[in-house]
């Protein structure tokens, strides 16, 4: 099996071929990101998956954002599309964590680090998102841990 990046350019062609204009233009604006990531910094390199992963979580909250504002301002069709192209790009990350999930696992690795107060909010912020990986956003992630810190 190929990394993350070769399945998306796997799935551009098919859905090219297919003419599914929706998931082309969605799939073209992430391997777009991606790319930009591997030339940010000081020289080109290839992204790991894990790498790729955080640019398609990043590209995914953008599109979520961006439907919220979109109906916001009565722009249905607008926040329609931005939704659709948000849940393309959610089959290629892992299956969200519930607020229950999120919870356990939060309440587990305080306790298996010894985090006890707001003091070491970091430091558990740090533990914690080790073990979420990516299945989870961060700003929900960081409400549990502070409101279990105290």
């Amino acid at each position: 099996m190929g990394t993350l990046k070769d399945r998306l350019n796997d799935d551009l062609h098919a859905a090219m071929k297919s003419r599914d204009d929706l998931i082309t233009s969605t799939l073209r604006m992430a391997l777009a990101a991606v790319r930009t990531a591997e030339v940010a910094g000081k020289e080109a390199r290839e992204l790991t998956d894990a790498e790729v992963l955080a640019v398609l979580t990043k590209e995914a909250k953008k599109r979520r954002e961006a439907a919220t504002a979109f109906a916001d301002a009565g722009r249905g069709e607008q926040a329609a599309k931005e939704t659709a192209e948000g849940e393309v790009l959610e089959g290629y990350l892992p299956k969200q964590l519930t607020d229950a999930e999120i919870a356990e696992l939060v309440t587990r690795v305080l306790a298996e680090g010894g985090f006890t107060g707001k003091a070491q909010l970091g430091l558990a912020m740090k533990a914690v998102q080790a073990a979420v990986a990516g299945r989870a956003e961060g700003g929900r992630v960081a409400a549990e841990v502070r409101r279990q810190l105290g």
